[in-house]
């Protein structure tokens, strides 16, 4: 008889381990989800150079906004709130390497009971007063990995977390260098606007002396007066922008709206030469295509450990301390005792919870590859419609300058032509106002380049490194 327990002891957890190789969780594999042809490089050189690899302290030379991409990554509010989540996720990672280990609760108890008289005790005793002093412990077995997967989860959280701050870094650096890029191009629109409201001034004054000899109208005088107006409200609206956007460049920093001391556009150059990488480099580079896998990791995971619910659990459970009825005695060795226990316990009927949850999980599973997917192919877009806009705004830099040059000579010849009587005035109000919008347009092409710069950098992943 004892042999025969001793066989049913050692079969038990033969058989459970031998169910643990055909049940056990499954490994994670990345998904193929990255192709060469998801980069469009018929006008681009690829290699394994990648720009997101440089510092940024190397893609923005300007001082100013170095030290101002200092004082964000320190003080913005994201950043901050990203790494309280890191925080968060960190204590459910210990959380979960500590289910390996068995739970100890200890319980202290005074149970005091008033028994009728009619009772089987009743007649012996009016009242009974028991004092108990225990522990408990118990120790579940990860049989099919469901501690292991669950483990697992929460570490790839925490990882994604980790991922998401570094996403909140790149954003941030490139969202500072963009407002201050755009401060630069509106402090450069304003210097020309002002430059155009004064000589449009003079030239009011230079009508009105035509108009005296006889050379235009009074049609002349009110168009040329009408541009100046014109100008002005131009300005009004650029110095109204540029209060805003020193608001917004304020809250960047983790400030109150403040003004933004800075330099000049014609300061600004791109030393670094752009280069995109290889398809693969946004998986170790980008941050949120990084979080994004680690999203679907989680999500793995835990469908792992939904599996593992529908197999059997085996727990063991001890309870020992001092009970007695005298309080004096509580210490007393004759006040031991003790409990062991070992349970199987397989789950059959439950509602359909095991299943609906497995179900769910498969499904969160699906949402996350696709979102990862997704995420990888957002990233690509980005890369190359950055790559495009930094070449034609490169190439419109230079049709820009030449067309602001052209209409700049033509308003001088069409002016001087006026003064010698020898131009309708209407040629000379559409060269004014055709030079104004190029010199404007000038700017904003100049600034383009730069942002799509900026746009290029954070699409490749780069700042956080």
């Amino acid at each position: 008889m004892k042999k025969l327990k001793l066989y049913k002891f050692i079969l038990v957890p033969v058989v459970l381990l031998s169910l643990q190789a055909c049940f056990v969780a499954k490994d994670y594999e990345q998904p193929d989800i990255v192709k060469e042809e998801h980069y469009r490089t018929d006008t681009f050189p690829q290699d394994s150079l990648n720009m997101a690899n440089v510092s940024w302290r190397e893609i923005f030379t300007d001082p100013l906004l170095t030290q101002y991409i200092e004082e964000g990554l320190e003080n913005n509010i994201d950043i901050r709130i990203a790494v309280q989540q890191i925080l968060a996720a960190e204590a459910y990672v210990k959380q979960g390497k500590a289910a390996y280990f068995p739970t100890l609760n200890a319980n202290a108890q005074v149970t005091h009971q008033e028994l009728s008289s009619n009772s089987q005790f009743g007649s012996l005793f009016s009242s009974i007063d028991q004092y108990e002093l225990s522990g408990a412990l118990s120790w579940e077995a990860d049989i099919w990995g469901r501690i292991t997967s669950t483990k697992r989860a929460f570490q790839a959280r925490y990882l994604q977390t980790v991922a998401a701050h570094k996403a909140v870094k790149t954003r941030l650096i490139a969202d500072i260098a963009s407002n201050y890029y755009q401060l630069l191009a509106l402090d450069e629109q304003i210097r020309i606007t002002r430059q155009t409201i004064e000589n449009r001034e003079n030239s009011l004054e230079t009508t009105e002396a035509l108009k005296e000899a006889g050379n235009v109208t009074e049609v002349g005088v009110k168009q040329t007066e009408a541009q100046l107006y014109t100008a002005r409200a131009i300005l009004i609206n650029l110095q109204n922008q540029e209060r805003l956007l020193e608001n917004s460049f304020s809250i960047l920093l983790g400030e109150a709206p403040m003004q933004i001391e800075r330099t000049d556009l014609s300061q600004q150059e791109i030393t670094t030469e752009l280069q995109i990488g290889v398809p693969a480099q946004l998986l170790r580079n980008r941050p949120d295509v990084i979080a994004a896998e680690y999203n679907f990791v989680n999500a793995f995971q835990l469908t792992n450990a939904a599996r593992a619910d529908f197999y059997p659990s085996l727990t063991l459970s001890a309870t020992g301390g001092f009970q007695t009825l005298d309080l004096q005695e509580l210490f007393d060795p004759n006040s031991l005792f003790a409990t062991i226990v070992g349970g199987l316990a397989q789950p059959i009927f439950n509602a359909r919870r095991i299943r609906t949850e497995y179900e769910v999980s498969q499904a969160e599973q699906e949402q996350a590859r696709l979102n990862f997917r997704d995420t990888f192919l957002t990233a690509t877009r980005e890369v190359m419609d950055a790559l495009y806009s930094y070449e034609a705004a490169t190439e419109t830099i230079e049709v820009r300058q030449k067309e602001y040059e052209a209409y700049q000579t033509a308003t001088n010849y069409s002016e001087e032509l006026l003064n010698n009587g020898l131009a309708n005035y209407l040629e000379v109000l559409t060269a004014r106002e055709n030079a104004l919008n190029s010199s404007l347009n000038l700017i904003d092409a100049r600034f383009n380049q730069l942002q799509s710069m900026v746009d290029l950098y954070q699409s490749l992943g780069g700042g956080w490194q």
